[in-house]
This record gives structure tokens, sequence and C-alpha cells, in this order.
């Protein structure tokens, strides 16, 4: 059976992305999906490749029991587009971005991360980079409710 592949996308690939990407990683874990799901993450730009995520996620996520030490920052290839059944952007400025790169054939691909949130009071992920220590408190509850409720799409859909 072939694995359904999902990518989470930002800016730099350092805070929102990667908290998705652990976030989803281990929700597909738990769920003994990980035969079945495979999940990754990306930037839009190329600021900090082969960097790890943000201290400030990993330390938030580490709190909730997330892992994210051991993934490092790239940034969406044109390749990503034919690979991935799933490319979610965090905010409207991803997702422009990602469908202007997209060709056509996958643009069915592209969608808003938060599009999946059962009932979310924003649709999208904000940046905490230079905010304080709340913004990564409410990435981590958006990307928890988001990766809940995408998990629960893909099992209806599978």
């Amino acid at each position: 059976m072939k694995k359904l592949k999902v990518l989470f996308v930002c800016t730099g690939n350092i805070c929102r992305s990667p908290t998705a990407d652990g976030v989803m990683r281990q929700k597909v874990e738990v769920a003994g999906l990980s035969h079945a799901i495979e999940v990754d993450s990306a930037g839009t730009q190329d600021y900090h490749i082969g960097e790890p995520p943000d201290r400030r996620s990993q330390s938030y996520a580490k709190k909730r029991g997330f892992d994210l030490s051991f993934l490092r920052a790239r940034s969406v290839q044109q390749s990503d587009f034919a690979e991935f059944d799933l490319i979610l952007a965090m905010d409207n400025g991803h997702l422009r971005d990602l469908q202007r790169q997209c060709p056509p054939e996958y643009q069915s691909r592209v969608k808003l991360f938060l599009s999946f949130a059962p009932v979310p009071t924003q649709n999208e992920v904000l940046d905490p980079y230079y905010g304080g220590p709340a913004g990564f408190e409410t990435v981590l509850d958006q990307c928890e409710a988001g990766c809940a409720a995408l998990l629960g799409h893909i099992k209806t859909a599978v």
C-alpha cells in the first residue's frame, strides 16, 4: 500500500511547520498508522536550511510531550508537489506562494492547514517568532487541534 504523504509548510521551517510535523508524527504513531502515513515539513524560504527548529518551539513542544529536536529545516522543492498528497500551508501567504509554484495538475493537493480544524477560530497559524511565549502555546494549541482533525479526515478518507 502506498503511504499517504503530508507536508506542512511555513516561512523558514523553524517554528510553525516543524511544530505541526512533530505533533502529527506523534498522533500518527499513537494511532498505529506510521506504516500508512508519512509526515514532513518545509519552508517557502531558504533562510534556515539545515537548522533545527527554533529553541522556543522545541522547548514548548517538549513540555507537551512532542520531540522536534531531530527535525531540520528545508525549503519546498518543485518535486514536493508530485511527491506529497497533501501540502498544508500555515497561513494565507504561504498558501498563495505554494499555489503560484505548484503545477496545475497538483493544485488540489495544496490547502490551508487549519481548514481541517473542527471549528477554527481563525484560519491561519500565526507566526510566533517575534512574539512571546503565548504565541508558541497558541501554535501548539492550533497544531494539536488541526492535526487531530486532519488525522480524523485521513482515517475516514482511507
